[in-house]
């Protein structure tokens, strides 16, 4: 055979045989989740509404799409530029993304080397020494010469049974693994800035409402201690407020704590350390609350979702995995041919008489291995705990739109209460003080009922941000912020 057809033959008999099929399943992407409801009880299009700030009603909308930018539904330009840092910035995403392009890489890297046959040159020279009586032939004398070579070999094995296609569609799921980490890791990443920046402005509130009480009760303190220097009131009077200002005062070391500790991890979210002085503060005055909200129905859920859909991909890449240890089973064809020329001068390396070629090929079938047949049983097992995990991610997801959906009618309902319980005991102190400058109340009862105003407004003040922090989680359990 003449040694171009050989090398040709090889390389067009190994591309033909890629196109066969491959042992194993074919992966085939796990049916949507039926129904097109998250909770047993049927979900009101709309929370009730109360008066005051953030408590207007939020429409559930079925046609409304997630948006990928979420966040600037809360009206603050503030937050939409730290979402945007942080989105620069973090090393997070950094890190994920360069786990994408290593996972490309080696995906491409594979491809190259088992796709198509490989094609290597070699030229070399090597001096050598023939003995007459070492070949049978004493009387021939000693030869001292030196061999020139150049050589082209294609080198293939055949595919037959779709094991190395398999290797690539693994590494190709693998890729689409990172790519959904990727994506979920923006989830994550927009959703901890945004609840971050809520829980520093509620605490921030929260510290500002505290002393205000503070400043209160001591201003009641003072009044008590002038009273009993003047003889019209008691000590034991003196020691009940001072006690109250110093547990309100205990109350502001946690929230001052919580609040730092707060501004610290919204710095390392945008990829600044815990000490910059430039990390944006944020009031609850930053955020309205947003009016409409989505509700995708469960099918769209799986393909919004970036933790699900990164789950399907590490199904596919076992499925994968679980053709090539059958294909092990199977019998290995290779394929080899070389063109080349030798001479003993390099001016005759490619002159006419030189040339050398060879064509081989060998097959290859595993008669006894008792560990081919355990490694694809185990590739099978890993294959069906793949698939149980992927069920629970899907399941998890459901969950965490029903708990989402719930939490919101029920931080509605909250607030609702806060509010009114918040006018009511802002009337009744305005009464108690009416009637305390006819003489008609005591003091100790104006005292308890500006207590009261002081106290229930800490609670509304935790109420509304329940139902902004609870939003934000609604976006983030659809998906929201997965692709840009």
């Amino acid at each position: 055979m003449p040694a171009l057809p050989a090398i040709a033959a090889t390389i067009a008999l190994g591309l033909a045989l890629t196109a066969c099929s491959a042992v194993g399943p074919d992966y085939r992407a796990p049916p949507p989740p039926p129904g097109r409801t998250y909770t047993r009880e049927p979900q009101p299009a709309t929370t009730v509404a109360t008066r005051g700030p953030f408590g207007a009603a939020q429409r559930f909308d079925a046609a409304n799409v997630v948006e990928y930018d979420w966040w600037r539904n809360f009206g603050s330009p503030k937050l939409d530029a730290t979402v945007a840092e942080a989105m620069r910035n973090s090393p997070t995403l950094e890190s994920a993304t360069a786990s994408l392009d290593e996972a490309r890489e080696i995906q491409a890297a594979q491809s190259g080397s088992t796709r198509i046959p490989t094609i290597g040159g070699r030229l070399g020279a090597a001096r050598e020494e023939i003995n007459g009586a070492s070949v049978g032939q004493p009387r021939f004398p000693q030869t001292t010469y030196t061999l020139f070579n150049a050589s082209v070999a294609v080198n293939y094995t055949f595919d037959l049974f779709g094991g190395n296609r398999r290797a690539l569609e693994a590494l190709a799921a693998q890729v689409d693994y990172r790519r959904f980490e990727l994506a979920g890791a923006r989830v994550t990443l927009a959703g901890n800035v945004v609840t971050t920046a809520l829980a520093e402005a509620e605490l921030s509130a929260q510290i500002d409402a505290t002393q205000s009480m503070l400043a209160r009760q001591r201003r009641q303190l003072e009044i008590a201690r002038r009273a009993e220097r003047l003889g019209t009131g008691s000590h034991a009077a003196v020691l009940a407020l001072r006690t109250t200002v110093e547990q309100t005062g205990a109350t502001l070391p946690p929230l001052r704590n919580r609040l730092q500790r707060t501004t610290h991890q919204l710095a390392v979210l945008l990829g600044r350390p815990p000490g910059d002085a430039a990390v944006p503060r944020f009031a609850m005055s930053d955020f309205t609350l947003p009016a409409r909200l989505p509700l995708v129905v469960p099918s769209e859920l799986v393909r919004a979702r970036p933790d699900v859909q990164a789950s399907s991909a590490l199904l596919h890449a076992a499925t994968a995995q679980y053709g090539v240890a059958v294909a092990a089973l199977y019998p290995q064809i290779n394929l080899s041919s070389s063109l080349g020329s030798a001479a003993l001068t390099t001016g005759a390396l490619f002159g006419p008489g030189s040339a050398v070629w060879s064509l081989a090929g060998s097959l290859a079938q595993p008669l006894f291995n008792a560990g081919l047949r355990s490694g694809a049983r185990a590739a099978e097992a890993s294959l069906q705990a793949v698939g149980a995990n992927y069920r629970q991610t899907v399941l998890q997801a459901l969950r965490d739109v029903a708990d989402a959906l719930r939490q919101l009618d029920a931080d509605a309902e909250v607030l609702q209460r806060q509010q009114a319980a918040y006018s009511s005991a802002r009337r009744a102190g305005a009464l108690v003080s009416r009637q305390y400058g006819l003489g008609v109340a005591s003091y100790v009862q104006l005292l308890l009922a500006e207590q009261q105003i002081d106290q229930i407004h800490v609670g509304l003040i935790a109420a509304r941000a329940a139902r902004l922090a609870d939003s934000a989680a609604l976006y983030q359990a659809m998906g929201g912020g997965a692709h840009p």
